[in-house]
């Protein structure tokens, strides 16, 4: 994560202290951050240097206008410090600092297929019980090159059950006995 990112949200989120506003606006990062990312003409727009700031900041306002006037208000910040590019990190960096804030633990889960509901459970009870921790939330990835099982990271644990790992360790112990 950028630095300036990490003070970006650090800002908005003193500002959201003082306001009791701060999981409104979590829910408003949680927003943001999942549009720019699934959204790859966002992101263009907003690292075009052609497009002028006024239009991005438009562009912007009308795309999150549901959001709360604190989120309005950083997005117009961004846009005057010519710093755009970094809305999607300043809501990931705000998620991320909101969540230790509040004890919670961020896993990500790395499977060759979607999860299924019934098996995103079973890796959340299963975060639960490695991170000791009952406020988890799980952030699922599809990786298709780890051909099956799943790759669990919380913090700095990773628990690797795929099946690349798996042929990966049978091929060192091939070349060993050889």
């Amino acid at each position: 994560m950028s630095r300036a990112a990490i003070r970006y949200a650090k800002a908005i989120l003193l500002k959201a202290n003082e306001n009791n506003t701060e999981a409104v606006v979590f829910g408003d990062m949680q927003s943001v951050y999942k549009t720019i990312e699934a959204s790859r003409e966002l992101q263009v727009v907003l690292q075009s240097p052609v497009i002028t700031a006024t239009d991005k900041k438009n562009a912007l306002l009308k795309i999150f206008s549901d959001q709360s006037e604190a989120t309005h208000s950083l997005i117009n910040i961004l846009v005057d410090n010519k710093r755009t590019t970094l809305l999607s990190k300043v809501a990931q960096s705000y998620i991320d600092i909101y969540n230790e804030q509040n004890g919670v633990k961020a896993a990500t889960v790395v499977s060759a297929v979607p999860l299924t509901p019934a098996l995103e459970e079973k890796v959340l009870a299963k975060v639960k019980e490695l991170s000791g921790s009952d406020k988890v939330t799980l952030k699922s990835e599809v990786d298709p090159a780890i051909i099956g099982g799943f790759v669990l990271r919380i913090d700095d644990i990773q628990y690797n059950a795929s099946v690349s790992h798996q042929l990966a360790n049978l091929k060192t112990e091939f070349s060993k006995s050889i």
